[in-house]
C-alpha cells in the first residue's frame, strides 16, 4: 500500500547497528518476524497478564494481549495509511519485558534491584532485542532496526531520565529520547490502553468479580454501549454472546475514536514528514478528550474491582515473595543459576546482581514457582499453580 507522508517510510530507516545482506522483505517486516520467533516471545504463554497464569486456561496471559494489541494496531495504522509492519512489530514486542507475575514480580524485581539502578520493564524489553537474545551468530540481540527501537524506547513519550537499561542501550546507538517517536509506535501505545482496559473487563466479568450491570451502573460509558448492544439484540439473554458483543462495541468505538483524533491532529499540524510527528511536541494518537475521560472512569471501576479483588490480590505478596526470594538466592550463590547463566555471571556490582536481574526477569510464572521450591522451600502461592 502507498504510505502516507508523514508515516515511518522503510526506505528512510537509519538501519541497523550490524549491518546486514537486504532481503525481499522490508527492514519492518523482518523486526516483526524476528521478535515473534524469539524465547522472549514465546514465553509471554506463561506470563501473568492480572490472573497468574496458571490460573485458568480462558484468561489473557501477556502472549495473548500482545496479540490482541497487534489486531488493534495494525488496524489503526491501515486506516492511518502508516507503516503496519513497524506498528505491529512494537505491539507484539512492547511486554517483552515483564517479569513473571506481572506488576507484583515487577515490583518486588524492583525492590530487589534498587542499590544497583533498579528494574523498569520498558528498559529491560530494551535490553532483551539488543543483547540478551542469542539466537544469531554475529551479534548480540535481535540487531532490529533504529526506527522499532526507537518505537519500543519512547512509544509512550519522551523518556528525559532513563534508567540504566535504557541509558545503555540508548548509549550504543542514540534513540532520541527526548523527543516524541513515529506514529506507528504511538498507535501501539494507545492500542495497548484500548486492549487492556476492554479485555480486562471482559476476564473480570468472566472471573465472576463484577457483572456487566455493575459495571454499566457505575461507568456512564460501558452503559451506553450497553444500552446499544441489548437494543440490537433484543432477543438473546445469553451473556456469553452478549459480553464479547460489548466488548467489540466499546473497542470499535475507542477505535473509531482515536482514528478521528488522530485525523483531526495531523490535519492541523500539517505533517508532512515523520519528522513532523517527532518533533510536534505532543502525542497525535489518542483518545479525544470526552471518551479518554469516560475511559479513566472505567480504568479506576477496574483499578477497584479487579486489580484489587480479593481473589487477585490473595496472590500479590506470595508473588513478589517468589520473585525477591529468588532474587536474594541466585544473587548469593550465582553457581546455582542454571546453564551458562553461572559461569558468565560477572563478579562485581552492579553486573553481578542485573545479571541475575536478566534471568529473573525471563522467567516464566510456573518456572518461578517451580525454580523457588528446588532453592528456597514450599511456594507461598496455592499448590494447583505449580503445574
Amino acid at each position: 500500500m502507498n504510505l502516507a507522508p508523514y508515516a515511518t517510510h522503510w526506505q528512510a530507516s537509519r538501519g541497523r547497528l550490524y549491518g546486514e545482506a537486504t532481503s525481499a522483505r522490508t527492514p519492518f517486516a523482518r523486526d516483526r518476524d524476528r521478535i515473534i520467533h524469539s524465547g522472549a516471545f514465546r514465553r509471554l504463554r506463561y506470563k501473568t497478564q492480572v490472573f497468574v497464569a496458571p490460573d485458568g486456561d480462558h484468561f489473557r496471559v501477556r502472549l495473548t494481549h500482545s496479540l490482541e494489541v497487534a489486531q488493534i494496531a495494525r488496524s489503526l495504522a491501515r486506516a492511518l495509511g502508516v507503516d503496519e509492519d513497524l506498528t505491529e512489530a512494537l505491539a507484539l514486542a512492547h511486554d517483552l519485558g515483564h517479569p513473571p507475575f506481572g506488576h507484583s514480580g515487577e515490583d518486588a524485581l524492583e525492590r530487589a534491584m534498587a542499590p544497583w539502578g533498579g528494574f523498569d520493564h520498558n528498559g529491560h524489553a530494551l535490553r532483551i532485542v539488543t543483547k540478551l537474545e542469542s539466537r544469531y551468530p554475529g551479534f548480540d540481540g535481535l540487531n532490529l532496526s533504529w526506527e522499532t527501537l526507537e518505537g519500543l524506547a519512547k512509544h509512550n513519550g519522551p523518556v528525559f531520565e532513563p534508567g540504566w537499561a535504557l541509558a545503555g542501550v540508548d548509549a550504543a546507538w542514540p534513540l532520541d529520547l527526548d523527543s516524541h517517536a513515529g506514529l506507528e509506535a504511538q498507535l501501539a501505545a494507545v492500542a495497548d490502553d484500548i486492549a487492556y482496559d476492554n479485555h480486562d473487563l471482559d476476564d473480570g466479568i468472566r472471573a465472576g468479580l463484577f457483572a456487566v450491570e455493575d459495571v454499566a451502573q457505575a461507568v456512564p460509558f460501558v452503559a451506553e454501549c450497553w444500552q446499544a448492544v441489548t437494543t440490537r439484540w433484543p432477543g438473546v439473554t445469553a451473556r456469553r454472546r452478549l459480553v464479547p458483543e460489548l466488548v467489540r462495541e466499546m473497542i470499535g468505538r475507542m477505535v473509531d475514536d482515536v482514528l478521528a483524533t488522530s485525523r483531526a491532529r495531523l490535519l492541523a499540524l500539517n505533517a508532512t514528514d515523520a519528522r513532523h510527528i517527532r518533533s510536534a511536541g505532543h502525542t497525535l494518537a489518542n483518545l479525544s478528550t470526552p471518551l479518554a475521560a469516560d475511559v479513566r472512569v472505567l480504568k479506576a471501576y477496574l483499578r477497584e474491582n479487579m486489580y484489587r479483588a480479593p481473589a487477585v490480590a490473595r496472590l500479590r505478596d506470595p508473588s513478589e515473595q517468589v520473585v525477591a526470594a529468588l532474587f536474594a538466592a541466585l544473587h548469593d550463590e550465582p553457581a546455582r543459576l542454571p546453564g551458562d547463566w553461572g559461569p558468565s555471571c560477572p563478579a562485581d556490582e552492579p553486573g553481578r546482581a542485573r545479571h541475575v536481574g536478566d534471568f529473573v526477569a525471563g522467567m516464566t510464572d510456573r518456572y518461578a514457582l517451580k525454580l523457588y521450591e528446588q532453592l528456597v522451600g514450599p511456594s507461598p502461592l496455592p499448590q494447583e499453580m505449580v503445574t
